[in-house]
């Protein structure tokens, strides 16, 4: 899904991940904290309060919690428009309550808090908003209107004007800040979430793709034999049928239709095989598998193949694992997007590692984006300057986070920078020459050269489809 696509998703349906009977015990543990506080107030503390009338006012919540249980069904999900109605009668609820015993001269006033940090975690911006002036409001009233506690004397227990303000000041900071926060980390979370689905939907796909590929091989090796058979018969039949022109233009159909079908199962063996010999590979072949997409594209794309300086070994021989040809694919596919008109492809290994640097000579990653490569949808904070670099191309987000997933579940670790050009003798305020990223396995996460060697390959193995 793109990541517009899924903004507009997850705005409109972020209160739908709500159930009734989630705020329902919500309600229930307040009014039993209520009770609990009121009577503690009376019997304990021998406070003087409006009790008759706050009794009532909890009799409120609890009706609403029947009518909750008796009219909706307990899987019942709440729509955007019921759980801002269900959060704004709690809010009144206890803004009643609170103004019936003390106003913001009641250390429980904090719990207007709670109301408005559900809304940020589960309701669209304007409703959270909405939520949280109502609790601003709610605040301030009961700041300036209440009804008074009183002790045993009849004292009027009232906290310092200054006290008072500083209370006031405290809940709306405490309120705007909690909302904040954890409507950004609910968000981050939830984009993560999503982000982490598409990779697993993208690996899924990679690897079904693999396994056609093998059943497409396997079907071309079963069928070359009486394809072949069927060509060679034609051929003899051609040669006989030469004085019977009717027969001939058969005959020719024949051998023509089998030079058909060879070619169609050549050419779709080529997404891959699933033959076990062909399950490992020499580390060039799977680079260049990755890029046969994006080879034809208009654009150059060079490969550099060789040892690390110094290292005098064979080329490795790794699996050809879905995870690695989908994410260097990726990669590709983007250096290709934003080339001028090359990139290159370069491929070197040591004694313990293996690395793939790939470059383009484009414009270079966008500077406002380049610490947070990786994370899903940083197209959302990009810079005009760098959609003018970058026209007609809604950003890296996604796309750039399933290759750096895929990659680093394969134990590879990845570093995104931007080239300078040549003669300039710093980055700080200059163009760049275009985006690098490198893709560095350590050798061991890879396949061991010594068991691909050594090791029996054994059957085939049917795919089951």
């Amino acid at each position: 899904m793109p990541a517009t696509g899924f903004q507009l998703f997850k705005d409109q349906q972020r209160s739908n991940w709500v159930r009734m009977r989630t705020l329902v015990a919500l309600r229930w543990f307040a009014i039993v904290g209520q009770i609990a506080a009121i009577f503690v107030a009376v019997q304990v503390l021998d406070l003087q309060l409006e009790v008759g009338l706050a009794t009532l006012v909890i009799m409120v919540s609890v009706i609403a919690n029947l009518v909750s249980i008796y009219v909706y069904p307990e899987n019942k999900r709440l729509s955007e428009t019921e759980a801002t109605l269900w959060l704004v009668f709690d809010l009144a609820q206890l803004g009643l309550l609170l103004f019936l015993t003390g106003g913001l001269n009641n250390p429980f006033a904090m719990l207007l808090l709670a109301p408005v940090t559900i809304a940020a975690t589960v309701l669209r911006l304007i409703n959270t908003v909405f939520l949280g002036l109502t609790a601003v409001t709610i605040t301030t009233a009961i700041s300036r209107y209440s009804l008074p506690i009183t002790d045993a004397d009849g004292v009027v227990l009232l906290l310092p004007a200054l006290f008072q303000f500083g209370f006031w000041a405290a809940v709306l900071i405490s309120l705007v800040f909690l909302s904040l926060y954890a409507r950004q980390v609910t968000t981050e979370m939830h984009a993560m979430g999503e982000a982490l689905l598409a990779t697993q939907h993208a690996l899924s796909r990679e690897q079904k793709l693999t396994d056609l590929g093998g059943v497409i091989a396997a079907a071309a090796h079963e069928l070359g034999t009486p394809l072949a058979t069927i060509k060679l018969v034609s051929s003899e039949l051609m040669e006989e049928l030469e004085n019977h022109p009717e027969l001939l233009e058969d005959a020719q159909l024949i051998g023509a239709q089998a030079d058909r079908c060879r070619d169609i199962l050549q050419s779709m063996g080529r997404a891959g095989k699933d033959d076990l010999m062909l399950r490992k590979a020499p580390v060039e072949a799977v680079v260049r598998e990755a890029a046969e997409p994006h080879l034809h594209r208009g654009k150059s794309v060079a490969f550099q193949i060789a040892p690390a300086e110094g290292a005098r070994l064979n080329q490795p021989v790794i699996s050809r694992r879905p995870e690695i040809i989908h994410g260097l694919r990726n990669l590709i596919q983007n250096a290709v997007d934003f080339s001028k008109s090359e990139v290159t492809v370069a491929l070197s290994w040591t004694q313990d590692q293996i690395t793939v640097q790939i470059s383009d000579d484009g414009n270079g990653f966008p500077q406002s984006v380049l610490g947070r490569i990786g994370d899903p949808y940083v197209r959302r904070r990009r810079l005009s300057e760098d959609v003018a670099n970058r026209p007609g191309y809604e950003g890296m987000g996604l796309g750039l986070f399933i290759a750096k997933t895929l990659l680093e579940r394969s134990g590879a670790k990845l570093a995104f920078s931007n080239r300078r050009r040549h003669g300039h003798a710093s980055w700080t305020g200059h163009p760049t020459g275009g985006a690098i990223v490198e893709v560095i396995w350590p050798r061991n996460a890879l396949l061991d050269d010594a068991d691909w060697n050594s090791a029996p390959l054994g059957e085939n193995q049917k795919f089951d489809l």
